[in-house]
């Protein structure tokens, strides 16, 4: 009976931590529970926002039904939604409010789809970038590609190929440009307005802080941001503290469809619910594994003690090449090319002392830009405002050595990829009669 008081507190709460543009009345996910035609609209268009929002598309309720019942299948398909029922539903939205909803639950659980909402649509008073020194695993994604497309480059034509990396070196080029131009005018603000915010630990302006400066009457629409976004917030605490009623919900949802003979295979279904949840924390090889962890740290700190000493190999190596360039090069253009072979030197110990390095918290996320100049670091240092700061700072001198520690990643696997090619297309040239290949 308490549970079934606290539904309508879950759901509601669920309803007000979704985005204005795309929130739904409470009564609609009980209609949809008995498989309400009514509310199955209502449910195409709210995937479609949520989606479109996740792929940061742009989308407005004039566009028609079936475009959005389309893009919301694809998308579905994508994130790897695999209940063949919803890619069943006709096209006009006449039926499937259960089967949307038991697809919109899984997107909440799948994607942690409130929390990344309301990090996207956050209001922004402050200068921020976004920065992201993680490593992709590339290598295993391209293996798989070409095993999976055996033959491709007998259905691509090469000038294609090079037509779109032309066009993507442009575009590159392009984006690079307007972000240096960017990071002028961000620049200007924060040195012109230096000084002037009250918060010592910024000091200066931001962008958005500048422009309302400059006009006054938009305080009122932040402010009705801001109310919007802490009305979203207790929402969100709300229902973290319900979440579990939720789930136990939709818990009797599939056992109604069950009872109904509409879903086959309950256990496999995409929905995770309070019991998969409940599961999912026994761990029965949770002790074995302690002992696995201690003996990988043995080896990883013998390993580490290897490639120290490789890294103190290597650099004495390059030292010595680089020293034996430099006599080579007295008569040309000495200094450039030893511009040069320092930069590709270094960048191969920092790619050498990444590998050597213990494992360390990447840096992912969104990042605030505060201008810091000599003068004002060295009066901070001293003063004690930079200890008032509410979170550790990162410098960009920091962030640069990360990028460009995977900067020599990305050129030592470019390096491979490109000695594999040349493998593969001697071996082609090898097998054609009276044609000479000369490579690049």
């Amino acid at each position: 009976m308490r549970r079934c008081r606290a539904l309508p507190a879950a759901v509601g709460a669920l309803c007000r931590a979704l985005p204005p543009r795309a929130r739904l009345a409470p009564d609609v996910l009980r209609r949809a529970r008995f498989d309400r035609p009514q509310a199955t609209l209502d449910f195409w268009r709210l995937l479609y926002a949520l989606l479109k929002q996740i792929h940061g598309g742009e989308w407005t309720e004039s566009d028609a039904i079936d475009t959005q019942i389309r893009f919301v299948k694809s998308a579905l398909w994508y994130h790897g939604y695999g209940r063949p029922e919803l890619y069943q539903l006709p096209s006009d939205g006449s039926a499937g409010s259960r089967e949307l909803l038991l697809a919109f639950s899984w997107l909440l659980h799948r994607v942690n789809l409130l929390e990344w909402l309301l990090a996207r649509n956050r209001v922004k008073t402050g200068d921020e970038t976004s920065v992201c020194t993680c490593e992709d695993d590339l290598s295993h994604s391209q293996k798989d590609t070409t095993e999976m497309a055996p033959g491709l480059e007998d259905r691509v034509d090469v000038r294609y190929l090079q037509w779109l990396n032309g066009k993507l070196r442009f575009q590159w080029r392009s984006l690079h440009a307007q972000h240096q131009e960017q990071c002028k005018l961000l620049h200007k603000i924060h040195l012109f307005t230096s000084g002037s915010h009250t918060d010592q630990a910024l000091g200066h302006f931001s962008v958005t802080e500048t422009d309302l400066i400059r006009h006054p009457e938009n305080y009122n629409q932040l402010l009705q941001h801001l109310e919007l976004e802490t009305m979203q917030l207790e929402a969100f605490l709300e229902w973290k503290q319900l979440e579990a009623v939720y789930w136990q919900w939709m818990e009797t949802v599939l056992d109604n469809m069950a009872e109904e003979g509409s879903l086959r295979t309950v256990r496999d279904a995409p929905v995770e619910t309070s019991r998969l949840q409940e599961g999912a924390t026994c761990c029965p090889w949770a002790e074995s594994m302690t002992v696995q962890i201690d003996r990988l740290s043995g080896e990883m700190t013998a390993l580490h003690s290897q490639l120290q000493e490789l890294v103190a190999r290597r650099r004495s190596a390059w030292c010595q090449k680089v020293k034996t360039r430099e006599e080579e090069l007295q008569k040309e253009d000495f200094s450039t090319k030893l511009g040069k072979i320092e930069e590709s030197v270094e960048l191969k110990l920092l790619d050498l002392t990444n590998h050597g390095a213990p494992n360390k918290n990447k840096m992912h996320g969104s990042c605030r830009l505060v201008f810091r100049s000599k003068r004002s670091a060295s009066k901070t240092g001293f003063g004690g405002s930079a200890s008032k700061e509410p979170v550790p700072a990162v410098s960009a001198t920091e962030v640069i050595r990360e990028l460009r520690m995977r900067e020599a990643s990305l050129q030592r696997e470019l390096k491979q990829l490109q000695d594999e090619c040349k493998q593969r297309l001697d071996g082609i040239a090898e097998r054609l009669d009276g044609v000479i290949c000369i490579s690049p």
